[in-house]
């Protein structure tokens, strides 16, 4: 198991796609402290997780509030002593399918000010417990319109932009210490409880929609979760020792150019 003996915070784990990668860590090997608004949701994966055997504990933390945030990871190197990997999986509150000049500043800015504020709280605080030891990843996921432009997704592609930025910035800074940073570039999921829902209430809309991603990407498919939690399996791991400071792209190649125009594969 790659990450036997590794410690790992999983901020807003009460999605289904930071479930998934919770599950992922504890199935090989780590001790994951799930986090979130709402004790209930984090508690289940838990129960969930220790159920299959796994190494878990559930904490209700706001991942926007700085004290909590410090107190729960003081918490959690007073029970283990060390923190290895970190994760914010924080919900942006994006409003998208409408245009900029339509939309109000408000709802503009929101994704942006969640992610800036966030995960500058989250990764900071762990940075700083990761330089003491001397190793550790911070890890962070975001999609498709951090790497090429996209209409209609308001304030959610400079938020991607400026995460991405981020952390490439704060790599060089802590690299020295032995603490790497990691940013997973997804396309969306279709199996994630966001995709499925909106399927299901609005199967005439979102099914043309995810046909429209799937037909953007090289392989014309999209990565489903588990795609992205062995991706964070695999960064989290010391194979993935000498990453750092970067976006690994699970986009199924759409950002290295939009690929409408090949249909099907040849020969089909």
């Amino acid at each position: 198991m790659i990450l036997q003996n590794k410690n790992a915070i999983i901020y807003a784990a009460g999605g289904s796609l930071a479930g998934t990668i919770a599950k992922a860590f504890a199935s090989a090997g780590a001790k994951v402290f799930l986090t979130g608004l709402h004790l209930d949701s984090v508690q289940k994966l838990a129960d969930e997780i220790i159920a299959s055997g796994g190494q878990a504990e559930a904490a209700q933390v706001d991942a926007m509030d700085e004290k909590a945030v410090k107190d729960h990871l003081e918490h959690v190197l007073q029970k283990v002593g060390s923190i290895d990997v970190s994760f914010n999986l924080i919900d942006l509150q994006v409003v998208q399918n409408i245009t900029l000049v339509e939309m109000s500043m408000a709802d503009f800015v929101r994704p942006v000010s969640i992610a800036m504020q966030s995960h500058f709280i989250t990764a900071t605080a762990a940075a700083r417990a990761m330089m003491a030891k001397g190793s550790g990843v911070i890890l962070s996921l975001t999609a498709t319109p951090g790497g090429v432009t996209y209409p209609r997704v308001g304030g959610f592609g400079p938020a991607c932009c400026a995460m991405e930025a981020f952390y490439k910035n704060l790599a060089s800074e802590i690299g020295a210490n032995g603490v790497r940073t990691a940013n997973i570039r997804s396309a969306g999921s279709p199996d994630s409880r966001v995709f499925k829902e909106a399927i299901e209430s609005l199967p005439d809309v979102v099914g043309p929609i995810l046909r429209e991603m799937e037909g953007d990407t090289m392989l014309k498919t999209l990565p489903l979760m588990a795609d992205i939690a062995n991706t964070a399996v695999f960064l989290a791991s010391d194979m993935a020792g000498k990453i750092t400071g970067c976006t690994i792209d699970v986009t199924c190649g759409t950002t290295a150019g939009l690929n409408y125009k090949t249909a099907v594969p040849f020969g089909n």
